[in-house]
């Protein structure tokens, strides 16, 4: 099976007041990749899928969901207020909270949402719907502006994770069965670690995690795939990302790569990298 082509091409990309740059590979046993990344420097916007459903349908899928969710964005992006400090600002008069970012987590729901409905109706078509067919995890992240907060969306057990100060931090849940038994007080008996609790595609609706973060000069953004963060040890992850800088992207995400390998990933790993603009 020939490897798809990334959606995004392996160089350094300037999203606003980050640059990123992100790797796939196929990994040492498996024929074909069905992870897959995008980035787009205009609409601001880095996410990863990793598909799942064989016969070429984990890569159909994984395609499928990163170009509905940029396009729904592209679309309906622009109807947001100017991108600037004050982006996204909630003007519902009978809001009882404020957040920033809550145009645009709204937005984002409905553009997964969206994704899920398209990847769900062509299960549907192949007689494949309800929990069968084709699935993907979904991860990401959208910075309209410089000076936008960010805001990270998610679904399945792909990660984000943040680097402030030399510390490493998953900004994301698993949605796995094993997670939750973790979450339960489970000890013992515990579920395979890749039993997903939902993905898109195969269930007519999902619960996406869409949440925003305060972004920080030099903050360190890592997005991967469990081919990744299945292998490596976190404080491994946490070392090589405390050595990213402008000039070194591409370096980091090649050693991150190897580094799953040499652990004995059975999967495809994908891993992208952004850095902080500094001043």
């Amino acid at each position: 099976m020939t490897p798809p082509i990334p959606l995004s091409p392996p160089r350094l990309h300037h999203l606003p007041g980050l640059r990123v740059f992100g790797a796939t590979d196929v990994g040492t046993v498996r024929a074909g990749n069905e992870d897959n990344f995008l980035l787009d420097e205009a609409l601001g916007l880095a996410m990863l899928a990793d598909g799942m459903g064989g016969h070429a349908a984990g890569e159909v899928a994984s395609a499928g969901v990163l170009t509905e969710l940029r396009a729904y964005l592209a679309l309906h992006a622009p109807a947001l207020p100017a991108a600037g400090a004050d982006a996204f600002v909630d003007t519902d008069p009978d809001a009882t909270w404020s957040d920033p970012a809550a145009g645009a987590v709204r937005l984002l729901h409905a553009a997964v949402t969206h994704a899920n409905a398209r990847l769900y109706a062509q299960n549907c078509e192949r007689n494949r719907a309800d929990g069968g067919g084709m699935g993907t995890t979904l991860t990401g992240f959208w910075r309209a502006s410089g000076t936008a907060p960010l805001v990270a969306f998610h679904v399945g057990d792909s990660r984000l994770y943040r680097l402030r100060g030399g510390v490493l931090e998953q900004l994301t849940r698993d949605q796995t069965l094993y997670q939750q038994a973790l979450e339960a007080g489970m000890l013992d008996k515990l579920p395979a670690r890749n039993l997903l609790l939902q993905a898109v595609g195969p269930s007519r609706a999902i619960t996406p995690e869409v949440r925003s973060h305060a972004v920080m000069p030099g903050d360190v953004l890592m997005l991967c795939s469990d081919g990744l963060h299945g292998s490596v040890p976190h404080a491994d992850t946490e070392e090589v990302l405390a050595r990213a800088d402008a000039s070194g992207l591409v370096q980091v995400c090649g050693k991150l790569l190897e580094m799953a390998k040499l652990s004995g990933s059975r999967d495809n790993i994908t891993v992208v990298v952004a850095l902080c603009a500094t001043g």
